[in-house]
């Protein structure tokens, strides 16, 4: 007997998109002026780590603090999203911000037929002890298991992206409402 997996499970043949827009995630500690900033994404250093087989391919939209993200990014994170092949969308992104790109996204009518999976880290990966390998391992495994949609992954749980707010006193996600 020849089943089909369910449509809302990925099959082994099935790209996963990883979009780059930025965050703690993939900021680098400058020694010289003591700050944090961008040089380049650091999910290739992270996927390998974690040896990770699936057919996957990343592209860096932008690399920001999402404090500083602007509509006119959402709305390219959005285009972007919609005009790509693949129907599993990884974003990595702030987490100051993350819950309003992910409300946007979920507005968007022609992603109804996609999976879109958010997630970040609270300390960036270079500085160690960070959530980032952490959150990126549980965020592809819920863009292949979830069904359509827009979600948010941190702190190995899974968000619905208009159920969900980042509790800053706790530095955690956590549902509105239950």
């Amino acid at each position: 007997m020849n089943e089909q997996p369910p449509s809302s499970i990925a099959t082994n043949n099935e790209s996963l998109l990883l979009l780059v827009t930025g965050g703690t995630l993939d900021k680098n500690y400058d020694a010289i002026s003591g700050e944090l900033n961008f040089s380049t994404t650091h999910l290739p250093q992270i996927l390998s780590q974690a040896n990770i087989t699936l057919d996957l391919s990343i592209e860096t939209l932008m690399l920001k603090d999402s404090l500083e993200m602007t509509q006119t990014d959402r709305e390219y994170i959005a285009e972007t999203c919609v005009k790509a092949a693949q129907t599993r969308i990884l974003i990595t992104h702030g987490t100051d911000t993350m819950t309003e790109t992910a409300d946007y996204l979920s507005s968007i009518g022609q992603l109804s037929g996609k999976t879109l999976v958010l997630t970040g880290a609270m300390r960036p990966f270079m500085l160690g002890d960070s959530d980032a390998s952490f959150n990126l391992g549980a965020a592809i495994m819920a863009a292949n298991l979830s069904s359509n949609g827009v979600y948010i992954v941190m702190n190995g749980m899974r968000f619905d992206a208009n159920n969900v707010r980042k509790n800053k006193l706790l530095g955690e996600f956590e549902r509105l409402r239950r």
